[in-house]
């Protein structure tokens, strides 16, 4: 669907319930729901979750307008109490001059440098992986590549003796993201903390198995720093990083920078590699230049940390997967004082939003927008996609940190695999579950060939 522009001021917006004002068609289908207030009611668009105002913006310009303007004019959204169990204070959900403090301990640990030390173990769990499959075999692809970025993530995050945590640390995440994703969408995001529904319950739960998980691993770290001993890990960086007046991170700080970097290390890369597998399958040509940039390139070998600018094609393909499939499909901030957009002002508590899914799939910025076309971000490629428009790790000075990870992650996991088998997802779509991530919404069964 192609958007319409809609001069200042015209906009109305949907019909509005009373009380709960647009939110039982935001909790029936939010993607849906977001694409409607951009063909229906243009570019800026007034709606109400409840009783808050709010406003959907979908042109590239007020969307990076809005990215840039967070700790400026305007603040990050509190996005309830389920967001906060999970999440703590960690530096996604911290503001002001505590963001910035967090900030500048996580960084470091995230930058190129030290993701090209995490692509040995991504390689190797990836060819792991693939050298227990046949050909003929029957996979579930999401289960598949939820449990190998799992073992990436508490690999390269905790070190490899921490192997043994990945099952009790993934299941527990997998129903966090659940329940987060159903409180999210539904009237129990306006019920106060102290009322305790199942669902609340079954959060609770989980977040207690991972804070036990967790906390155990920053003891065994601890030991054996106490001991002298230094390991090559996400964790071990965390716990050598100070601030400006030499203070650490404290036990609950590292908890919830922990959680942080596993899920943008193991939830963000597993959904981009299933669809990106699903989109693969539906899509011959696609495969065939990705199997022919990976004979030529690698030459039957593994790929390297050096292969990842070598295989542009590769990269292209998990970066359109990331156009159709942002695993962050929505970004909100609450305007202050003073908060203007394209030109005009924001009413201080106002929450703009943005929607990766709704602008990635706007015929403006990306012509076909529903089809996947790797080859459009071909360089000089005729029709070549909007860059500004693609923001599927957010943008300006909160854009997520584990970016250059993902990327690195999906890129160098897919050449692994896809240098030795072919998945075949069959024609059959499957829907999206719009939670923490945007996640596949039913397993997605394939049949293992060999290219």
């Amino acid at each position: 669907m192609t958007a319409t522009l809609t001069p200042p001021g015209a906009e109305r917006g949907p019909r509005r319930w009373p009380l709960v004002g647009n939110l039982p068609a935001f909790a029936r289908d939010p993607l849906a729901f977001f694409e409607s207030l951009r063909d229906g009611h243009g570019d800026w668009v007034p709606w109400a979750l409840g009783p808050k105002r709010n406003v959907l913006v979908s042109r590239p310009e007020d969307a990076g307008e809005l990215l840039g303007s967070v700790e400026k004019t305007f603040k990050p959204m509190e996005l309830g109490w389920a967001f906060h169990q999970l999440l703590g204070d960690g530096v996604v959900v911290a503001t002001g001059e505590e963001w910035r403090r967090k900030r500048a301990l996580v960084q470091p640990a995230v930058r190129p440098r030290q993701v090209r030390s995490y692509a040995a173990t991504m390689v190797e769990c990836a060819d792991a992986l693939v050298g227990g499959w046949a050909d003929g075999d029957r996979i579930d692809v999401h289960r598949e590549m939820a449990g190998l970025t799992q073992r990436i993530a508490v690999r390269t995050l905790f070190g490899s003796d921490a192997a043994g945590r990945e099952a009790p640390i993934g299941a527990a995440m997998a129903t966090a993201q659940r329940e987060l994703g159903a409180e999210f969408r539904g009237v129990t995001l306006f019920l106060p903390p102290w009322v305790q529904t199942p669902g609340r319950r079954r959060l609770r739960q989980a977040v207690a198995v991972l804070d036990r998980e967790i906390d155990h691993v920053i003891r065994e770290h601890e030991a054996a720093r106490a001991g002298g001993t230094e390991r090559d890990d996400l964790l071990s960086r965390l716990l050598a990083a100070r601030d400006d007046s030499g203070a650490p991170l404290t036990r609950k700080e590292l908890r919830d920078e922990s959680i942080t970097l596993y899920i943008g290390g193991h939830e963000t890369t597993s959904t981009t590699l299933t669809w990106a597998w699903q989109l693969l399958s539906g899509s011959p040509a696609a495969r065939a230049r990705l199997t022919e940039e990976l004979d030529r390139v690698l030459g039957g070998r593994l790929p390297a940390y050096e292969d990842y600018e070598r295989l542009p094609f590769t990269r292209q393909v998990v970066k359109e997967a990331l156009r159709l499939y942002p695993p962050v499909w929505l970004i909100s901030a609450v305007a202050g004082d003073g908060a203007v957009i394209g030109g005009r002002a924001v009413p201080a508590g106002t929450a703009v939003w943005t929607s990766p899914w709704s602008m990635h799939r706007d015929g403006r910025w990306f012509p076909e927008p529903e089809a996947f076309r790797p080859e459009r971000w071909d360089a000089g490629a005729e029709g070549r996609a909007d860059e500004r428009a693609w923001i599927p790790f957010g943008g300006g000075p909160r854009a997520c940190l584990g970016a250059r990870f993902a990327l690195v992650e999906a890129a160098l996991v897919l050449a692994v695999l896809a240098r030795r088998f072919h998945l075949d997802t069959g024609p059959e779509p499957v829907p999206v579950f719009p939670g923490l991530t945007l996640q596949p919404a039913r397993p997605v069964p394939a049949v293992l060939r060999r290219p």
